[in-house]
């Protein structure tokens, strides 16, 4: 069956298949290790994804509205100014930068910049063997993963995230089968049509094979930002269990700053502090960078060391620039922040007019990131029946049970991991528009009960 007939309800049982990985014709299939096995399978939201660009990527006729999309919007300004910083370090560095192999902490230039730039606006006090520079954020959570969870002298420890739903490509960063733990939220309604998560602080206390705890802030896909009391008491969880604390700042403070109160990244010697450009307008260019206590950066720097050598350097060399001549604080305070929050009273005004009234709908009360978390809560809703629905009226979302770690065994959530859905906030308005009037059919027949099943 080809990507473009894809069937959303076969992803259930995926999960339960080994991979056939069978080369040319009259060959035996490869035979993969474990942590082969784990690795070689795409999680269902990875699955879908395939689906998204295999179907838009067809010729169909169908005019696609895609709200499943994760790349940031196409800002002009921010476009702009990447290309020229980009353009500036094609003509001063490229010999040394791209002609020649480099450190695998990073680019001196960059290093030192990142230094300067957290020590002068925030006050840390770190240096170079504070940082390494990584070929994108996802990539030093898996190294970190890799080097802090697993068998080991303490036993197996897993990597936990203290509260899901929270970004699904976190799910594959374990090469050990069942080496992911998700901590359910609790579950807070504020007013008729929004709700929260809230952290079981307790729950993730109590749990006993811990080897590293790791939160996005703000989320994928809920837009919460984790507060200053509950980063230090996940630093408190973090002493506990005597592990680190990873937090993914992709969508905070201080770059891209999607959120309107960014908190500003914690200093601590439990803490790894993670850094993309990525939503700061480079997704293609897969860099990212960590801060930490030395500790904790140095066996990351050796595993960058035996994997891929280094990061991509010439844009090492644009954002080191970026940092110095503080080009990328103007363009997040003056074009890139202002951006998303006016984006995301669109989307969620248009919601807020379109969703039948007689559903009960609630969209969680985001601080940042760049979606809306839509929850269903009815018996009749499930969301990859949704997903099939509006598959078929040419129109993505992201179904949400792929941002919880255990569906089928939720303990107090019951079945909302299955009621809800994402949708991106960075298409543009027309495309959100248009799709948004099709969501909105598409729940109340649903509800009628006249969508085939």
């Amino acid at each position: 069956m080809g990507m473009a007939s894809f069937c959303p309800y076969a992803l259930d049982g995926y999960f339960a298949r080994r991979p056939s990985i069978t080369g040319r014709k009259g060959r035996h299939p490869v035979e993969l290790s474990r942590s082969g096995t784990k690795m070689a399978s795409l999680s269902g939201l990875r699955l879908i994804m395939d689906d998204i660009a295999t179907t838009t990527g067809s010729v169909t006729g169908t005019q696609w509205l895609n709200l499943g999309i994760g790349n940031p919007a196409a800002i002009p300004e921010v476009m702009d100014t990447w290309q020229r910083m980009t353009s500036e370090a094609l003509v001063t560095s490229f010999g040394d930068v791209s002609c020649k192999y480099g450190p695998s902490r990073g680019l001196p230039e960059l290093v030192d910049a990142v230094a300067e730039y957290f020590n002068r606006r925030y006050g840390w006090n770190v240096g170079p063997r504070n940082i390494v520079v990584g070929p994108g954020s996802q990539m030093l959570c898996f190294i970190a993963a890799a080097l802090f969870t697993g068998a080991g002298a303490r036993g197996d420890t897993k990597l936990v995230l203290p509260m899901t739903p929270d970004y699904t490509g976190y799910q594959g960063l374990s090469l050990t089968p069942g080496g992911i733990r998700g901590v359910e939220p609790l579950l807070r309604l504020e007013g008729e049509r929004s709700f929260r998560y809230l952290l079981d602080l307790p729950a993730l206390e109590s749990l006993a094979d811990v080897g590293l705890i790791l939160l996005s802030s703000p989320s994928n896909p809920a837009g919460r930002c984790a507060s200053l009391d509950e980063i230090q008491r996940l630093i408190s969880a973090a002493r506990g269990h005597d592990v680190p604390l990873l937090v993914d700042n992709a969508y905070g403070a201080p770059f891209p700053g999607i959120g309107g109160s960014s908190m500003a990244p914690v200093w601590d010697e439990r803490v790894i502090n993670v850094f993309s450009v990525s939503k700061a307008g480079l997704p293609g260019e897969r860099l990212g960078f960590a801060v930490a206590d030395e500790r904790h950066i140095d066996p990351i720097v050796s595993f960058l060391s035996n994997s891929a050598l280094h990061a991509p350097q010439l844009v090492q060399s644009a954002l080191a620039h970026a940092l110095r001549s503080d080009v990328l604080d103007t363009l997040v305070a003056s074009v890139i922040g202002p951006f998303y929050a006016e984006r995301r009273k669109f989307v969620e005004s248009l919601l807020a007019g379109a969703l039948p009234e007689d559903v009960s709908w609630h969209l969680h009360a985001a601080e940042g990131g760049m979606f809306c978390w839509v929850w269903v809560d009815e018996e009749w809703f499930d969301d990859l029946r949704l997903y099939g629905t509006l598959k078929r009226r040419g129109v993505f979302v992201v179904p949400g049970r792929h941002f919880f770690t255990d569906v089928e065994h939720s303990q107090g959530l019951g079945r909302h991991p299955q009621q809800c859905f994402r949708i991106s906030i960075t298409p543009d308005p027309d495309t959100i528009a248009a799709g948004i009037k099709v969501i909105a059919a598409a729940l109340s027949d649903m509800r009628a009960g006249s969508v085939a099943p």
